[in-house]
């Protein structure tokens, strides 16, 4: 059996593209068909249905993708067994990060990892919409905030801390603020993926109640990235709320003043994500443990987030 065209025929199936497959492999589109063909004629049946307009499975390719990816996962833990002692890991990972962790924590030490795994390639994305991990080809995720339903399995790593912010301008001109009471004078940039949103609030821990609550406020401007919602604070166009971690550089530059320390949003949880599958390829979980041990130093635990601890 040819472990390259089972490498790409995993990726055309979880893609359902002949074309991003090829795009995300580097190869050429015919090479692509062309192998799929070649394997489908050695095993004598129809692994996926073709049409103009998709590509799917069909049952015996359902079958078969899923020993297929057993494979090919025991296949780069034997590839991988004494690698470690010879140059480090080998082969591509795709992962997908928020936006400010892969700026501040990440990338400055990714130099570490890749030295003692140079044969990796690495692939970072740091786009702030929620991307689709398998029909997009990451091997994992990194994702900051509730995850909701989903097939995919979640490592959880801990907790970001959130803080309040505006500009010294703002704070000059509107006053700055102490109480929930004192809110009414003032206004939030609102962040939100749906620009036609209308539901900008003040985030809080209501200690008396022991539950989340938010207070609506006016919006002067909506965002759907993390760089304009910054960039918006500093510009003097409202308070933000925003983890610590994200703020400090400019907390420590003076470009941007904390606020309201005993009103901040919840902890929001830090998790990795990744396809839900018997085993993880030797390279996938090589960059999850590192990514965990870089991390934790900068999340809380769910004990040391609770109120009163």
């Amino acid at each position: 059996m040819d472990f390259d065209e089972l490498r790409i025929f995993s990726r055309v199936a979880d893609l359902a593209s002949f074309s991003r497959a090829a795009e995300q492999l580097g190869l050429a589109k015919g090479h692509v068909s062309t192998s799929v063909r070649q394997l489908e004629a050695r095993l004598g049946t129809r692994l996926l249905q073709r049409t103009t307009r998709s590509v799917r499975l069909t049952q015996d390719g359902e079958r078969f993708l899923e020993r297929c990816r057993e494979f090919l996962v025991e296949a780069e833990q034997l590839q991988a067994m004494f690698q470690p002692a010879s140059g480090g890991l080998t082969g591509r990972l795709r992962i997908d990060l928020p936006h400010i962790l892969a700026r501040d924590v990440i990338i400055p030490r990714l130099p570490e990892f890749l030295s003692a795994h140079p044969r990796l390639e690495v692939g970072i994305s740091t786009t702030d919409r929620r991307v689709d991990l398998v029909h997009e080809g990451f091997d994992c995720i990194l994702r900051v905030g509730a995850l909701g339903d989903s097939d995919l399995v979640a490592r959880p790593l801990g907790l970001m801390q959130m803080s309040n912010a505006a500009s010294p301008a703002y704070l000059r001109e509107h006053g700055t603020p102490q109480t929930l009471a004192d809110l009414a004078q003032h206004r939030v940039v609102h962040y939100t993926h749906k620009l036609t949103a209308n539901d900008a609030g003040w985030e809080y821990f209501d200690k008396t109640s022991n539950a989340a609550r938010t207070l609506p406020m006016p919006a002067a401007i909506s965002v759907n990235g993390t760089d304009a919602y910054q960039a918006a604070a500093l510009a003097g166009l409202g308070l933000i709320q925003a983890p610590t971690l994200g703020l400090q550089r400019r907390v420590d530059e003076g470009t941007l003043v904390l606020v309201m320390p005993d009103f901040t949003a919840p902890p929001m949880p830090v998790s990795l994500l990744y396809a839900n599958r018997h085993q993880l390829a030797p390279r996938v979980l090589a960059v999850m443990n590192w990514l965990s041990r870089l991390l934790t130093p900068y999340l809380l635990t769910e004990q040391a987030s609770s109120p009163g601890v």
